[in-house]
């Protein structure tokens, strides 16, 4: 089942999804920027990361889990990469990171995120 939006659809800076996973519960992170969606590299990218992605989508954060190269590869921009969370965030773009589309990845190193079952 692909979940992907279309790029088409309008979003907000800050704005994320997860894409080309089973259900809504997981999928490759995108973020939105400039009012394009694109991908987060997976460098550095772990469960605490995995855990502000899953809050921010109103999912559960016990047991969320970084997944990498289990989603299949993005394409257009690469806008985050490095992203280091304390897991106390609201949104990931509240995470330190290198800046938006500052990075030195390829979309077969895009980030994913499995959260749990169940919404908070």
């Amino acid at each position: 089942m692909d979940i992907t939006l279309g790029s088409d659809v309008p979003c907000n800076d800050g704005d994320i999804r997860l894409a080309d996973g089973s259900d809504e519960t997981n999928g490759r992170v995108e973020v939105c920027y400039l009012g394009q969606w694109g991908t987060v590299c997976d460098d550095i990218f772990g469960d605490l990361d995995a855990q502000v992605v899953c809050r921010q989508l109103g999912l559960s954060t016990s047991r969320a889990s970084a997944q990498q190269f289990a989603f299949g590869s993005g394409t257009g921009f690469i806008w985050l990469d490095n992203v280091q969370c304390r897991g106390t965030e609201s949104r990931l773009v509240d995470c330190v990171h290198n800046g938006f589309g500052e990075h030195n990845c390829f979309h077969f190193e895009d980030a994913g995120v499995s959260c749990p079952p169940g919404k908070i």
